[in-house]
């Protein structure tokens, strides 16, 4: 028989775990995006402008952009979806020339994700949804000088393969 102290130890800690969730719940969230890691063309970009996910590991899914115009580099951003201090699903995005954004998620379903920040000066929301099982839905969209206005970005599933030496 336990004493009633050892009963009362674990009775507390039985019920304190049961009041925070353990932290690979918060992450499962974060799972609900598995659909978006790969490697992604964009439908009507020139070769090289892409979008590349890793899958989540460590709590973060990390992501790289890529914008090729006349066979140059014109855009470049460094993606995050992790979970912020308060447990939010976030996407923070660091584009070329650009200061550091974080948007947090609106709205995550079965193969789409809305991101938001309405402090943002453009966009104040970023989309992605799947299309059947090798497109990609990407939108960027919201006020500019006082015009509400959407940039769409198409894309396909693609091979990630590696870079050819020269």
């Amino acid at each position: 028989m336990r004493s009633p102290i050892a009963a009362t130890a674990l009775l507390l800690t039985l019920l304190s775990s049961l009041a925070s969730p353990p932290a690979h719940a918060e992450e499962a969230q974060l799972e609900r995006l598995s659909w978006l890691a790969g490697c992604w063309a964009a439908e009507k970009g020139e070769p090289g402008s892409v979008e590349h996910w890793l899958p989540l590991a460590g709590g973060t899914m990390l992501g790289i952009g890529r914008t090729v115009k006349n066979g140059r580099t014109v855009e470049h951003e460094f993606l995050q979806i992790r979970l912020n201090a308060e447990g939010q699903v976030v996407y923070i995005a660091l584009p070329s020339r650009q200061k550091e954004a974080t948007f947090v998620a609106t709205s995550i379903g079965e193969r789409a994700v809305t991101f938001e920040n309405p402090a943002h000066d453009f966009p104040q929301r970023i989309l992605y949804k799947a299309v059947g099982e090798t497109g990609l839905a990407a939108r960027i969209e919201g006020q500019s000088n006082g015009t509400t206005r959407g940039i769409d970005f198409p894309m396909k599933r693609v091979a990630c393969e590696p870079a050819k030496a020269p």
